[in-house]
């Protein structure tokens, strides 16, 4: 009798685990995804892509690359989620028409993503969507592509930079991952 009613208990424990790990497992995937690849501001993320006809996994594997979605200034002093050097947000400033840009805008998540946005945008233009010589420029700077450009290097290994060519491959892979694990939250 008593050997019946361990087993019984054995069986009910079982059961109840096999249930609470039906339950929790995948909300502890969500979560652990969460941490190694954070999503945040996604409907500023989608708008923007919309609004500057880009793929929301880029923008999203550009600040994973940038910042991890992280509100940042960096020791060259570029800024926020999409890290916006005060050069370059200048310069976007004037090619998209701002009139009352400040510095400080850059840590708000709207206003820089949507200069980040802005400047891919450029930059798949001038580089006639070439994704490898867009993200390479918006690391190692326009100046720098078109030189690589003029010496023949069009590829990522041919990227004299080791933190641009990295660079390049950890956004391609970080968009990568956000069109596989966030498919609904991006619009696609």
């Amino acid at each position: 009798m008593i050997a019946r009613r361990r087993i019984a208990l054995l069986l009910g424990a079982v059961a109840v685990a096999a249930v609470a790990t039906a339950l929790v497992l995948p909300m502890l995937d969500r979560t652990i995804d969460e941490i190694t690849l954070p999503l945040r501001h996604e409907d500023i993320i989608r708008q923007q892509a919309a609004d500057k006809g880009l793929d929301p996994a880029l923008i999203a594997g550009v600040i994973y690359a940038e910042s991890k979605f992280t509100d940042a200034t960096s020791h060259a002093g570029a800024k926020g989620l999409m890290q916006i050097t005060p050069t370059t947000a200048e310069e976007i400033a004037r090619l998209s028409g701002a009139t009352a840009f400040e510095l400080d805008d850059l840590s708000d998540p709207d206003i820089n993503i949507r200069y980040g946005a802005f400047y891919l945008r450029h930059l798949m233009d001038r580089y006639k969507g070439n994704l490898v010589l867009t993200l390479a420029a918006y690391n190692g700077g326009p100046g720098n592509v078109d030189r690589w450009l003029a010496e023949g290097r069009t590829r990522v290994r041919d990227i004299p930079f080791p933190e641009t060519r990295e660079y390049v491959k950890r956004v391609i892979d970080a968009r990568g991952a956000y069109l596989r694990e966030y498919p609904d939250e991006l619009g696609l």
